[in-house]
C-alpha cells in the first residue's frame, strides 16, 4: 500500500542571537524578531512537530514513530533518530561542543549524543564559523580556556552560500553573525557551552557555561569532519551528496523541470529551501514551496517533482 507524504508544522525557538530571516526568507509566522530556530522536522520532546494534514493530522511526529512504525520501514529504536533545523544566526552563537552517545547516555538522562552538519543557505559577505580549536593537548586546551585565550584557541573559517560542514560530536563550533543554515543532526538537545562572549540576556544575566563537561568531551587535537561530496545529474534533477555517515546521509536536490524519482530508504526528510514545485505521488498532487518540510515514508514508491526548487534531503 502506498504511503502519502507527511507534511509537518514547524516549531520556533526564540534566541538572544535570533532575528527575522525565518519570516523574511521562508514566510514563517515567527513569534518575535528574536527567532533563532525553526525545528522543521522533529520528534524531540523539546520541540515536536505536528502533522499538518492527511490521515495523521494533529498527531505529533513522536506519536507516528510510536504508533505507526511501518511509515519508517520498521526502523528500530526508542525515538525518532534525526532532527532538521533552520537557524537564523543574526548574531554570534555561543561557542559550544556536543557529547557522543555514550557520554550523553551516561550523564544526560539517556539523551542521544549530537553529531550534526550545516548547509549554508545564505550568509553575509566575509561571514565565518568557528570550527575546531588549535590546542595540541587537553592540558593546553584547559590552559587556553581558563586564561580566556579565545583568539588563539578558536579556529575560524570563512564561509559562503552553498558550503557544507560535517560537525561530529566532540567538535568545538559556533555559527557566527549573518548566517542562515539548515542543520541536520541526531535528535538531541544536549549542548555544552564553552564561551558566550561575556554577553548577558534580557535580565542582565550571563548564560551558563559547561566547562567541565566541554573539556571532557572535546576531541583533542581537533579533527575535521569527513565529507565525500559527489554530484549526479539525471533528467530534471541534480543530486549532490554531501555526506554518507554513521548517523545520517545528507543531499541537495536541485530540481529544474520534471524529475521522476523512487523512494527506496526507510524514510526521507525533505526541506524546501528555495523555489516551488508540484510533488505527484499515487495519483495525488501536493504543492511544495520555500519553507515546506515533509517526510517521504517507506512505501512512498515512485513520485515526481515538477518545477524549480532546491531541497535538502536526509535519511539514516
Amino acid at each position: 500500500m502506498t504511503q502519502s507524504p507527511i507534511f509537518l508544522q514547524p516549531q520556533f525557538k526564540e534566541r538572544i542571537w535570533g532575528g527575522t530571516a525565518l519570516r523574511d526568507r521562508f514566510g514563517y509566522d515567527i513569534p518575535s524578531d528574536l527567532t533563532g530556530e525553526c525545528w522543521a522536522i522533529s520528534a524531540h520532546p523539546n520541540g515536536p512537530n505536528v502533522v499538518a494534514g492527511g490521515p495523521y493530522r494533529g498527531k505529533t511526529l513522536a506519536q507516528l514513530w510510536d504508533e505507526h512504525r511501518e511509515l519508517f520501514g520498521g526502523t528500530e529504536g526508542d525515538r525518532f533518530p534525526l532532527l532538521t533545523k533552520i537557524l537564523d544566526a543574526n548574531k554570534d552563537l555561543s561557542v559550544q561542543v556536543h557529547p557522543d552517545d555514550y557520554y550523553a547516555g551516561e550523564h544526560e538522562n539517556g539523551e542521544l549524543g549530537k553529531t550534526e552538519c550545516w548547509y549554508i543557505i545564505d550568509c553575509k559577505e566575509d561571514a565565518e564559523i568557528v570550527y575546531g580549536h588549535m590546542a595540541r593537548t587537553r592540558t593546553e586546551l584547559v590552559t587556553m580556556i581558563n586564561s580566556g585565550d579565545w583568539e588563539n584557541l578558536l579556529r575560524r573559517i570563512k564561509i559562503k552560500p552553498g558550503d557544507f560542514y560535517y560537525v561530529p560530536s566532540g567538535t568545538i563550533h559556533a555559527l557566527c553573525e549573518g548566517t542562515l543554515v539548515l542543520e541536520t543532526q541526531q535528535s538531541s538537545d544536549t549542548t555544552y557551552r564553552v564561551y558566550d562572549y561575556d554577553r548577558t540576556d534580557q535580565n542582565g544575566e550571563k548564560r551558563e557555561l559547561h566547562l567541565e563537561q566541554a573539556i571532557h568531551v572535546t576531541t583533542v587535537p581537533h579533527v575535521d569532519g569527513y565529507t565525500d561530496e559527489s554530484t549526479e545529474t539525471n533528467k530534471g534533477i541534480t543530486i549532490k551528496t554531501f555526506v554518507e555517515a554513521e548517523y545520517f546521509s545528507v543531499y541537495k536536490w536541485d530540481v529544474d523541470g520534471r524529475a521522476e524519482m523512487t523512494q527506496d530508504q526507510p524514510f526521507l526528510l525533505c526541506s524546501v529551501i528555495k523555489g516551488e514545485a508540484e510533488l505527484m505521488q499515487g495519483g495525488d498532487v501536493y504543492h511544495i514551496q520555500t519553507g515546506t518540510n515533509l517526510i517521504l515514508p517507506a512505501e512512498t514508491g515512485d513520485f515526481t517533482i515538477d518545477g524549480t526548487c532546491e531541497l535538502i534531503v536526509s535519511h539514516i
